[in-house]
């Protein structure tokens, strides 16, 4: 008897998610979204679809303290654009982080996650928080440790 070997392929009731907290005090800023974005999407789970949003729930906290290199942090620039004509709005880092902390990590994240409905579902899952205090205590979030070199050690 010839037995019949099929492609396992997940279903939304087989996902679990857990919650992780990531401290991103000291952290390069590029190594923190390129450790997170994997978590968001799932990949690091044995029941990885990209089809589907199996990833988990990422809380960081101290993003006002996020490392970048001086020359980085004077010359990085975003951009928004109104959808008016003459509506290019620039930014730089400095104003950004000092204007929205959050903002410069979840960017950076959007970046690293697909440009699509699902993307956005996964992006929905970071919760990032200027300071070291957040209001996910009842989820329980384990303590992530992305084993990044932090900035100057």
């Amino acid at each position: 008897m010839v037995q019949r070997q099929t492609t396992y392929s997940p279903k939304q009731s087989d996902i679990t998610r857990h919650w992780y907290v990531v401290d991103a005090a000291d952290v390069p800023l590029g190594r923190l979204a390129s450790r997170l974005a994997p978590i968001l999407a799932g990949k690091h789970k044995p029941t990885y679809a990209p089809h589907l949003d199996g990833g988990d729930f990422v809380v960081v906290i101290n993003a006002a303290r996020v490392a970048v290199s001086s020359a980085g942090s004077q010359s990085k620039i975003y951009y928004r654009h109104s959808g008016y004509p003459g509506g290019l709005k620039e930014e730089s880092f400095d104003s950004l982080i000092k204007r929205r902390p959050e903002a410069v990590i979840e960017r950076a994240v959007r970046g690293m996650l697909p440009k699509t409905r699902l993307g956005r579902r996964m992006l929905r899952k970071l919760k990032v928080y200027a300071g070291p205090d957040h209001p996910h205590g009842a989820q329980s979030p384990e303590v992530l440790d992305l084993e990044i070199r932090k900035a100057g050690s």
